[in-house]
């Protein structure tokens, strides 16, 4: 068991710091696109329905149905549901560079007050060549680190209990340069002793 809380803490620590989303993205206007809205104006409901594409920024969300709510201080949260037979994807630029974050599940919640991304079962993330597979992953915009467990809802599940696997393929830096040389398969010859004056 500490096995599996070490190794989700190193998948989160070596995501984390490559996982950053495009700022700017924060102060731009939110665009849906869906089959069907419905609004509730008086408890701050929005419901979209069938292909709905999100977008705000660089921030991309597709989903079978999003529900937005706005609390009084004017913070969102949205909650994405995967159509029929598939996933729910999410996808941001990360900040300063030309690649993406990649992410889909079952349900994915965002919280633009806390600015926590929640991706819920059959979940998968990527950062850059980097990425982590889970019954849950979390993700914190305001500390830029991840939380990845094999239970629902941030629990573990010890594997011989039914639980899955955390999975997590983490590239080394400069992973896209040419591979090193093979080392010689023979032991290197000692060296020579020089006696000391």
């Amino acid at each position: 068991m500490k096995n599996l809380h070490l190794i989700t803490l190193l998948c989160a620590c070596q995501i984390a710091g490559s996982a950053l989303a495009e700022k700017a993205d924060r102060s731009k206007p939110i665009n849906l696109e869906a089959d069907k809205v419905t609004v509730d104006d008086r408890n701050k409901v929005h419901t979209y329905e069938g292909n709905v594409v999100l977008t705000q920024g660089t921030m991309i969300i597709r989903a079978g149905r999003i529900v937005i709510t706005q609390d009084l201080e004017g913070y969102q949260k949205g909650v994405a549901y995967a159509p029929q037979g598939g996933l729910a994807k999410f996808r941001q630029k990360r900040e300063g560079r030309d690649d993406y974050v990649d992410g889909e599940a079952e349900r994915i919640e965002q919280d633009t007050r806390t600015e926590l991304t929640k991706f819920f079962n059959k979940a998968w993330v990527r950062s850059g060549q980097d990425e982590v597979r889970g019954e849950y992953i979390q993700y914190n915009g305001v500390t830029e680190n991840y939380v990845v467990t094999n239970g629902p809802n941030n629990t573990v599940l010890p594997g011989q209990q039914g639980g899955g696997r955390v999975r997590a393929v983490i590239m080394p830096k400069g992973a896209g340069a040419a591979p090193a040389p093979a080392a010689d398969a023979r032991p290197a010859a000692p060296a020579a002793a020089t006696p000391a004056k």
